[in-house]
């Protein structure tokens, strides 16, 4: 007798980064990739990119719009390890180097149908004085040094 092999569904997701607000800051670019668990493999489309350099907006609220379009299809065999998309935004310092502006991650939908997420971006900081004088004299931010620990892909 043969034996059936165990079945898999699909997750599509599309959409886009539509816009940011970061009212200190201007000329951002945006990076996302997805993190997900040991049983999902991506099947179709890019699990990471990265934007263009954008400017705020001249109106009130001063957005930053990429509309960064996502594409991109999953398969598994359990929700276990649920996709998530997981953002970076950087931008220059005074100095002109890229910096971390801020990390983010939020898990794709459950349900089928058209959603809007909001994502809350945090920024690492100095633990100690120390370091945060080293980073004034060394003109570095207090980056990650791995990614965000947001999923089981890392």
């Amino acid at each position: 007798m043969a034996t059936a092999s165990p079945s898999v569904f699909l997750l599509m997701v599309n959409g886009q980064v539509e816009s940011a607000q970061f009212p200190e800051y201007d000329d951002l670019y945006c990076k996302y990739c997805f993190v997900y668990g040991q049983d999902w493999a991506p099947t179709a489309g890019l699990e990471e990119g990265i934007s263009q350099i954008t400017s705020k907006s001249q109106d009130v609220r001063q957005a930053l719009v990429w509309n960064f379009p996502i594409d991109v299809t999953f398969k598994s065999t359990n929700p276990y390890g649920w996709p998530q998309i997981v953002l970076s935004v950087y931008g220059p310092d005074v100095f002109g180097n890229d910096v971390v502006r801020g990390y983010g991650a939020v898990h794709v939908p459950f349900s089928p149908g058209r959603h809007k997420r909001t994502i809350p971006m945090f920024v690492p900081e100095s633990t100690s004085k120390l370091q945060k004088f080293t980073s004034l004299c060394l003109v570095a931010s207090s980056d990650l040094q791995a990614a965000p620990p947001t999923g089981d892909k890392w």
